[in-house]
């Protein structure tokens, strides 16, 4: 995400590396390649010199402390005047209604009716409450269907009308449906429609008009860069919709509409969608995407991600095991598959500050972790619970077994017991394994045998 734009970033700033202090005539050749990275990224020319005249004139009126370098300044500029280019702060979601109704619109192929079983799983984890989602694209053949193949995924009811083809009668006696059965919250998903199309556009105005939605959102594929902030521009002028939802971020390279929507729509943008699974979706934090686009890391996100997963009962039976040095492949096992769920491995680690650029020629991809399992799935149960049986003879059937050679796995075993002895260690001195804690789950374990250089 936003790779292309983070690499002109690092060249802007590379002007500024190694001066002793700031100039205005080191600033503005900064200023001039940040303004050059960003209409590369598809960010509008007088979006980008309105942004780069403010970096350019709080630059100047800054001292720099004896602890910081220029370099290290303009970044922290940089990063606050891109955290407030998207919006400043975290925008808030208004769920207050009884039901509370969300209101999905977007163009055709945005991601609407994925987004919508997103949210409402997300909605579903966060509260605990009864959810609909209510079927009003009535145009799209097997549009209903999908909902209900999402809906049945994340054990959620759908409302659906298939003798109906008014959208807007739908989404009424969708809401109606709603208040009758004790539902929270109401998410109606909308057929895809196109700005210049009149009719359609009266029609997403009129189910907003019939069903008083407390959130209407804006679904749009960032990937089409400054087209959707433009698409963005016009729905806004017809339909006045509350936020914006990124949908296909984790395509995007450049970066142009998450940087240029807010300043041109004056909407916040609420969510951030990152792939096709349905546990692929955020909230937007223009604070932690700024840091990310500056290679700084998302430290915050990734604990966040950790602790959706976290079980606390789980991590004190892991910790007493390693305080006996009883951990085994099982146990290694369970944890690799915590750190599945929290999504791509690689993405993850990029959240870490400093590792985004040294992760930058590795592939650390499903493979990986597939071949890891490959040689714990061709131990036997006795020896899964028992490592140290491990002797030549149990490494060369196993190798066998998973098609490795007898070098792979007796690394593979080496790597596993030095992160043993790593955890072991950790946790008797209180360290990050202390309590349980997310930080030490794979201790120092590499994997050096399976992540290669591209």
């Amino acid at each position: 995400m936003f790779d292309s734009l983070q690499d002109r970033m690092d060249r802007a700033f590379k002007t500024l590396k190694g001066q002793g202090k700031i100039t205005e005539l080191n600033v503005a050749a900064t200023v001039k390649e940040i303004r050059r990275a960003l209409v590369e990224a598809d960010v509008n020319y007088k979006i980008a010199k309105e942004f780069t005249e403010t970096v350019r004139q709080e630059a100047l009126g800054q001292n720099v402390l004896t602890a910081v370098s220029p370099g290290q300044l303009m970044v922290k500029i940089v990063k606050d005047e891109l955290a407030q280019l998207m919006g400043g702060e975290t925008a808030e979601f208004n769920l207050k209604g009884k039901p509370a109704v969300v209101l999905l619109s977007g163009l055709q192929g945005s991601g609407k009716t994925t987004f919508c079983g997103k949210l409402a799983r997300r909605l579903k984890s966060k509260t605990g409450t009864k959810i609909l989602m209510v079927a009003c694209d009535v145009y799209r053949p097997a549009a209903i269907d999908q909902l209900k193949v999402l809906g049945e995924q994340i054990k959620v009811d759908v409302y659906s009308e298939l003798d109906n083809s008014d959208a807007v009668a739908i989404a009424t006696n969708g809401v109606e449906h709603a208040k009758k059965h004790n539902y929270n919250i109401v998410i109606v998903d909308t057929a895809g429609r196109l700005a210049i199309d009149e009719e359609m556009m009266t029609e997403i105005t009129n189910i907003k008009q019939a069903i008083q939605p407390d959130e209407t959102l804006f679904v749009v594929d960032s990937m089409t860069g400054q087209d959707a902030v433009n698409t963005a521009k016009t729905f806004n002028e017809r339909l006045d919709f509350d936020g914006v939802v990124l949908s296909k971020l984790d395509g995007d390279s450049r970066g142009g509409a998450a940087l240029s929507i807010r300043y041109v729509v004056k909407k916040p943008i609420k969510f951030i969608s990152t792939g096709e699974h349905l546990d692929k979706i955020d909230v937007f934090h223009p604070d932690r995407m700024a840091q990310r686009i500056l290679g700084m890391g998302d430290i915050i996100s990734f604990v966040e991600r950790a602790q959706q997963q976290y079980d606390e009962q789980e991590a004190e039976k892991l910790q007493k095991k390693i305080n006996k040095n009883q951990f085994d492949f099982n146990d290694f096992l369970s944890q690799l598959n915590q750190i599945r769920k929290m999504g791509n491995f690689k993405e993850l680690l990029a959240m870490i500050p400093g590792l985004n650029k040294a992760l930058k020629d590795i592939e650390i991809g499903d493979k990986d972790f597939k071949r890891v399992e490959a040689i714990i799935f061709s131990m036997t149960p006795h020896e899964r619970a028992n490592p140290q049986v491990l002797d030549k003879s149990r490494k060369t059937r196993i190798a066998k077994g998973c098609g490795m050679t007898l070098d792979e796995i007796d690394r593979f075993v080496s790597e596993f017991e030095r992160m043993k002895k790593m955890m072991k260690n950790m946790s008797g001195m209180g360290g990050m394994m202390g309590g349980g804690g997310q930080g030490g789950r794979l201790g120092g374990f590499r994997n050096r045998f399976t992540f290669k250089k591209k």
